[in-house]
């Protein structure tokens, strides 16, 4: 175990040369994990890239995987499927549900453009009706406004577990419940867009209640761009049909039974085998300075600290009304793309956001406290 933030952050070189607050769009891989990807390409090499000795490794590098991930969230590594990002994840649910005319999709109005855009081609494609309640900023009835939003021919709710806009934090639980407990036409699922939760929040996967939830490794868990994962609920009804079919789904070993019963049936073909082993050594790398509550524990301090800071300066305000408990701190400020375009020139690393237009900033267990004071220093100046 290391307790010192110093020594944890030793290993993230890309921290050296700039002050980094952009962990929701792509987080800073630990050198670690960059040996792991290294190391797995040149062990591919030496053994040769396609034989009997070289598929068995990577087999069992694969599993490792999904047993690490089914780790972080609590569930069975049988309903863990291994995918590029978290786009690709939602995709595979979005496209694996049997839709029908007059189907409906209901949406929030703090969804990323990318789930938006599959659910609009679904509804172009099928003749499938999709709704969008807005919930930015009134997360406080959430439950209230959902279900006022549903009705019988409601199909599928998609949402997020932390919004990116403004790093609140839902009830999945409950948002789950009221859906499940729906007596609409067909049943009522839920797919979760985790794309700012796995390596944030403390997940509990099978407790949420979520029959999908697709997430991504190269944010909060560090981990290298190309890999994420997706989690189906086991024995849904309907189930989950795989719309890309491919060799890495079938269960050879089993002529009966063409497909596997378990997360590897929605996977398709060759991959970047050594990203996956670069991002399972991300998440251990992690575990050296807690376990995700812990660490979520610390993200929420200095989160806090950040808002609370933000707050005092005039000319900005902060989006939420109190500190989100969350990563994700967004504020209002003139010209927000001037703003972080200067502050890109300082080397530091924000972004702005269209909806609200705003400047996001994200903290992470092993951001310092200094950090933090040099960007609120600087945000006085601009």
């Amino acid at each position: 175990m290391i307790d010192n933030i110093a020594k944890i952050r030793a290993p993230f070189t890309g921290l050296q040369d700039k002050y980094y607050f952009n962990y929701g769009g792509q987080g800073i891989l630990p050198q670690p994990a960059l040996t792991a990807i290294i190391d797995g390409y040149q062990y591919i090499d030496k053994i040769g890239p396609f034989g009997m000795a070289i598929n068995s490794w990577i087999n069992t590098e694969m599993e490792a995987t999904r047993e690490v991930l089914a780790h972080l969230t609590q569930c069975e590594k049988e309903n863990i499927t291994l995918t590029e990002n978290v786009t690709g994840s939602c995709n595979i649910a979005l496209w694996g549900i049997p839709w029908q005319s007059g189907d409906e999709i209901l949406l929030t109005d703090a969804e990323h453009p990318g789930v938006i855009a599959s659910c609009q081609e679904i509804a172009k494609r099928f003749g499938v009706i999709l709704k969008t309640c807005a919930i930015t900023n009134q997360t406080s009835n959430i439950l209230e406004i959902i279900s006022n939003n549903l009705s019988s021919r409601t199909r599928l709710l998609v949402i997020s577990h932390v919004l990116w806009n403004t790093g609140e934090v839902l009830p999945l639980k409950e948002i789950c419940d009221l859906c499940h407990n729906y007596r609409g036409a067909k049943p009522l699922q839920v797919l979760v867009d985790g794309a700012q939760s796995a390596g944030l929040l403390a997940l509990d996967l099978p407790a949420t209640g979520a029959d999908f939830y697709g997430c991504t490794g190269h944010k909060w868990l560090c981990g290298p761009a190309g890999v994420g994962f997706l989690y189906v609920k086991p024995n849904l009804n309907p189930p989950l049909l795989p719309t890309f079919i491919g060799w890495r789904g079938l269960d050879f070993a089993n002529p009966d039974l063409p497909f596997y019963d378990d997360g590897r049936i929605y996977e398709v073909a060759t991959s970047a085998y050594p990203l996956y082993m670069g991002l399972r050594r991300a998440l251990e790398f992690h575990q050296q300075w807690g376990d995700n509550q812990r660490r979520y524990e610390r993200i929420c301090q200095l989160s806090e600290y950040l808002w609370t800071e933000l707050d005092k300066i005039d000319g900005i305000q902060c989006v939420t009304m109190k500190p989100p408990q969350s990563g994700l701190v967004s504020f209002y400020v003139e010209q927000p793309q001037h703003i972080v375009n200067n502050l890109e020139g300082g080397r530091f690393f924000l972004r702005t956001l269209a909806y609200p237009s705003c400047v996001r900033a994200c903290v992470h267990y092993f951001t310092l406290e200094s950090e933090i004071e040099t960007l609120i220093k600087t945000l006085r100046g601009c």
